[in-house]
């Protein structure tokens, strides 16, 4: 599936099953409370805290697909096309790092 078919997949589900989109705030809300589910997440897998009971069956897979539904609602109220927005993004950063982090001794 591509960027722009899950858009319109999105779209759809809404339009079908959502009666209608959140407003803009509420799913930038929405958004950065799937953020922060991920977050704690990755601190008990990756991380130094400890899995609780409730944590125990979540699945990081799906937080993120979480995440990247709650984008693709934005998306669609702001007429973004993440396909064309995300290539510009690649394209930016190759332009502006294509030699940056071959340079970095850190890494």
């Amino acid at each position: 599936m591509t960027i722009n078919e899950a858009q319109l997949k999105v779209d759809e589900w809404i339009k079908t099953y959502g009666v209608r989109y959140f407003n803009e705030l509420t799913n930038t809300a929405i958004l950065m409370e799937e953020v922060g589910e991920l977050a704690r997440l990755m601190a008990r897998e990756y991380g130094d805290q400890s899995y609780k009971e409730s944590d125990k069956e979540k699945d990081i897979g799906n937080e993120m697909a979480d995440i990247l539904w709650v984008l693709m609602c934005l998306a669609n109220q702001t007429g973004v096309n993440l396909t064309e927005a995300f290539q510009k993004n690649l394209d930016k950063k190759t332009n502006r790092d294509k030699e940056r982090h071959f340079n970095n001794p850190k890494l």
